[in-house]
């Protein structure tokens, strides 16, 4: 069975007019429950993580300044949510439910969460709506239990992830592959162990082109025993912060080759959901659904 992380408290309450889509974790699961993808048996419900693997990626110094809410004002303005206790309890659940995920998908093949993706928490600081790196916890949680012993992330979101490619740097174990847009956040990059910088308006065919010759060889040359698959949706044309042109077909094509091969393969997928910020959030939770919808397919 698919098993999904989700917790209410992932719908945070933000300002009238934020630019961050809150409402998609909301929505989401209600739509893939009333399509009959998902019933109530495929989600589970996280909760707070203790610190351990917290502190296995992040400085103590940095998350006790999340947890005692006394950041830097700088580095809080950084992170783009106004900050408080309920934020911080919601990004522990969020990581939380990643690790479970991680050892439903060893048990299944697959599991998800529905929010997650924080690809720009780095060990010491957060920014751009991201302050707990879930991937980079769970890999971690992973490694360092011996459930895992080389680790593949495969980052799609449209926006580098570096704050894992900062986290894993010197992580021989952790293999870094982030596929993005060149001219977007964050304007200065890190260096993940792969990185592919499109150029604005790439297309289905072109960005599918790339990823198809990519990925193949990458898990041929590595030979990971787990993957994180970061599926964002900000690849679409309609995205505010993409500056990429794909469909929501074509979106939907690139999710079907990351899992059908984790499948082929019979490798573990691990997969948290990323970004998306088109204007109508219909066009958001159809992206993302489509990532469930094929899952299922895939997998059960």
């Amino acid at each position: 069975m698919l098993k999904i992380a989700y917790h209410p408290i992932y719908t945070h309450p933000l300002p009238e007019k934020h630019r961050f889509p809150m409402l998609k974790y909301e929505l989401l699961p209600k739509q893939l429950l009333h399509e009959g993808t998902c019933i109530e048996e495929n989600f589970f419900k996280p909760e707070i993580l203790d610190a351990a693997p917290i502190l296995a990626v992040h400085t103590q110094f940095y998350y006790k300044s999340l947890l005692n809410l006394s950041l830097d004002p700088k580095a809080a303005r950084k992170i783009g949510f106004p900050l408080s206790k309920e934020l911080i309890d919601r990004e522990v659940i969020i990581a939380d439910g990643t690790i479970k995920a991680s050892k439903y998908a060893l048990k299944h093949g697959i599991s998800m969460n529905i929010a997650g993706g924080t690809h720009h928490a780095y060990t010491n600081r957060g920014e751009a709506f991201c302050m707990l790196n879930d991937q980079a916890i769970g890999a971690r949680y992973l490694l360092q239990s011996d459930l895992a012993q080389k680790i593949l992330i495969v980052d799609l979101d449209v926006h580098q992830g570096n704050g894992t490619a900062e986290i894993f740097e010197k992580e021989c174990n952790v293999f870094t592959f982030s596929m993005h847009g060149a001219n977007n956040y964050p304007f200065k990059k890190e260096i993940s162990d792969l990185d592919i910088a499109l150029p604005n308006q790439t297309e289905n065919q072109e960005y599918l082109t790339i990823l198809k010759e990519t990925l193949p060889k990458l898990i041929q040359d590595q030979k990971p025993d787990f993957i994180y698959y970061l599926s964002g949706v900000d690849i679409l044309a309609t995205d505010k912060l993409g500056k990429l042109a794909c469909t929501i077909d074509g979106c939907a094509e690139r999710d079907r080759f990351v899992l059908q091969t984790c499948k082929d393969l019979n490798i573990p997928v691990m997969c948290s959901m990323g970004g998306g910020y088109s204007p109508d959030i219909k066009t958001i939770i159809e992206a993302h659904a489509n990532t469930f919808r094929i899952a299922q397919n895939i997998f059960f």
